[in-house]
């Protein structure tokens, strides 16, 4: 029998003792066990703070990015290894995609946010404060990678996704990992992190893993550490009030296991599209992974005249899924990740079953395809009944963590809200609906309560990644009972391995900090025009001044006539009254239109094309008369990649155009990219 073996401080290691017996969830064969006796937990944390955490934080993000790119072309290279593990913890295709390509999938995801990011080791967050009347004080927020340690434990039902989406953020901030997934599917994670660790990709350090147990770890946490947690809400309580995590004030996010919601509008009839779509979808949230999913449905509220039809067609659906061996054709559900677990399942549903009856399925018989039902840990979709949910409420409490949920009637959207509520917190709830205004009373009235809301109908439901698949670009998480945590969320996670600290000073200081300039800094200026340069010589700061514009009437007369902008107050004197102009007023488009004119050289050179326009505002009206000139300043850099060997080496540049006039008051501001050409082709 194999011995799974830790990952730390930069060696491959059995811990000590025979350790835990895993099985093979579908034979029930014994197939591994995983200690972590013996491991030094403290020395772990110090050896990814000072290695990984020290080679992380040189990197910039864009170089972070990169690096999650290349491991997930990696990962994705030896995936059919992982999918023929995976069989193992009683998973399908479909299951095992969810978790392994889902979770190669947040890499991808995590590495494409390199762009919105500067190509630094930090970043700066939100807009400048003025801090003083003259603006020689500011303030701003940067953001630095902490200087601890991730410490990740995930629960057993997704060991691929469950790691990768959490690493993805936290390699991406500057920040190393442990991870410890649950014991009783580690050697599926296991197996992931040999092909990480041999592929190179990640500096030494950055990812550490632990098979066994991993208790005392949290003896050992300092105030720069993350520590997130997935599982039951009992165990994230108990982790949560670790005396250490309290003394050190340790950052603990919490996504615990919670009874998610379903709800079908009262709006829709048993031969709409929003009918079958319901239906479909809460087949497939009983019985993907088995049930065995922090976002499954545990409770399904439909319109009480409609009861009777949803439990005749759900349970056509249930019926008609195939349980059995993953392998074999035509299975569509596996088993359930151990006997202990099909135990706990059992259990908890004859808690429920005390005031609810079960209308579908057994917790003591199943059919099962390809395998032996005694030895394998498979269960039966369950399906149950609860006629007053408001009286037995033991389904807003209990949580079988399995292919269980229960069927409740309500009256009308108001109580459809209430009975959500009634989870004390969840992390997703679904409502299926063709009407927007019920659908806008419900999101608004459970939104409260739920981390995210998936509103189903059939201009949305081809393309829906549906109920259960939280997305790496929106949080995941959720209030009360789901652990009051977020993960993901795109830029937002990358913040939570981020220490924010407000700095403040004059602009010119600031903008030397941060490599992005401040409206009001220290401007330098160069006799060759800055469009003649190539992206290495542009400097942060660098301005160039204008020759100055005198506006007349017919400027703005043949504005007009060329954009077809004909607004009253641009071309009507007699319009004006009770506005805030005294006579015709310049488009503001002319107004930035003649500030490009006048800042643009019109030779070809390094600038390739115009990117893009950011921020742009118009401070002060312009009238005919009045004259405005223009200061350009280089204000930010950000490298682009080459999409392959022959593209050419390139640059954004961001360019801040402040438009003043004859008084010198600013009239129009704004922030434009260009595309610049680098002096290396390489």
């Amino acid at each position: 029998m194999n011995k799974l073996q830790n990952y730390a401080c930069g060696q491959w290691t059995a811990g000590e003792g025979e350790g835990q017996v895993l099985y093979n969830a579908i034979t029930g064969e014994a197939i591994a066990s995983a200690s972590s006796k013996g491991l030094d937990f403290g020395s772990m944390l110090e050896y990814a703070r000072a290695k990984g955490g020290s080679s992380l934080r040189k990197m910039t993000f864009h170089e972070r990015g990169r690096m999650l790119k290349a491991l997930a072309l990696h990962l994705g290279t030896k995936k059919d290894e992982f999918y023929k593990i995976s069989w193992a913890t009683g998973a399908t295709r479909i299951d095992s995609w969810i978790d392994i390509e889902g979770g190669i999938g947040n890499l991808f995801a995590y590495s494409s946010l390199r762009r919105q990011f500067p190509n630094e080791t930090f970043c700066l967050e939100g807009d400048v404060a003025r801090l003083s009347k003259g603006n020689t004080f500011i303030g701003h927020h940067l953001c630095v990678p902490r200087e601890g340690v991730a410490i990740h434990i995930n629960a057993f039902n997704f060991p691929v996704w469950g790691m990768l989406e959490k690493i993805a953020v936290n390699l991406m901030a500057g920040v190393p990992a442990v991870v410890k997934p649950a014991t009783l599917t580690s050697f599926l994670t296991e197996a992931v992190v040999r092909e990480i660790v041999a592929s190179g990709i990640l500096p030494e350090g950055s990812l550490q893993l632990v098979c066994g147990s991993a208790q005392g770890i949290l003896d050992h946490v300092i105030s720069q550490d993350v520590v997130t947690f997935t599982g039951s809400a009992g165990t994230g309580k108990m982790l949560k009030a670790h005396p250490r995590i309290i003394e050190e004030s340790v950052p603990f996010n919490m996504e615990a296991d919670s009874l998610n919601c379903m709800v079908l509008g009262t709006d829709v009839k048993p031969d709409m599209p929003e009918f079958d779509i319901f239906i479909k979808e809460v087949q497939k949230e009983i019985t993907v992974k088995a049930g065995q999913k922090c976002t499954a449905v545990r409770r399904i509220m439909v319109p009480e005249n409609l009861v009777e039809e949803v439990q005749i067609a759900l349970g056509k659906r249930l019926m008609s899924t195939t349980i059995g061996d993953p392998n074999i054709d035509g299975v569509r559900m596996g088993a359930l990740a151990s006997k202990g677990q099909v135990q706990e399942v059992r259990e908890k549903v004859a808690l429920l079953a005390r005031n609810q009856e079960i209308i579908f399925g057994s917790t003591d018989t199943v059919e099962v395809l390809g395998a032996d039902a005694a030895r394998g840990a498979f269960l039966s979709p369950i399906l149950m009944l609860n006629r007053n949910p408001f009286k037995y409420t033991d389904c807003h409490d209990i949580e079988a963590f399995g292919p269980v949920s229960t069927l409740m009637p309500y009256k009308n959207t108001e109580e459809a809200v209430a009975l959500a509520k009634m989870g004390k917190g969840s992390l997703v709830s679904t409502i299926c609906t063709a009407d927007d205004r019920l659908a806008r009373e419900y999101v608004l009235g459970a939104a409260s309560m739920h981390g995210r809301i998936l509103v189903l109908n059939r201009d949305c439901a081809k393309e829906s990644t549906g109920h259960g698949s939280p997305m790496p670009m929106l949080t995941h998480g959720g209030p009360g009972r789901a652990g009051g945590g977020e993960e993901m969320g795109g830029m937002r996670g990358v913040f939570h391995y981020l220490q924010r600290v407000a700095i403040q000073g004059s602009p010119s200081t600031i903008t030397n900090i941060s490599g992005v300039y401040q409206y009001g800094g220290k401007q330098t200026e160069d006799v060759k025009h800055p469009f003649k340069k190539h992206f290495e010589e542009l400097k942060i700061g660098e301005t160039l001044v204008t020759h100055k514009h005198t506006v007349s009437e017919a400027d703005i007369v043949n504005f007009a006539n060329i954009s077809g902008d004909n607004f009253y107050a641009h071309m009507d004197a007699t319009s004006l009254e009770g506005t805030i102009f005294t006579q015709r007023v310049a488009h503001g488009y002319f107004v930035l239109s003649k500030a490009a004119g006048l800042f643009v050289d019109p030779k070809k050179g390094p600038v390739m094309l115009n990117y893009g326009l950011e921020e742009c505002r118009f401070t002060k009206p312009v009238y005919p008369g009045m004259t405005i000139g223009v200061r350009l300043t280089v204000k930010e850099k950000a490298d682009t990649e080459k999409r392959n060997p022959e593209d050419i080496a390139k640059g954004i540049v961001k360019w801040l155009v402040d438009v003043y006039d004859e008084s010198g008051e600013t009239v129009a501001i704004a922030t434009i990219l260009t595309m610049v050409r680098k002096l290396d082709q390489n």
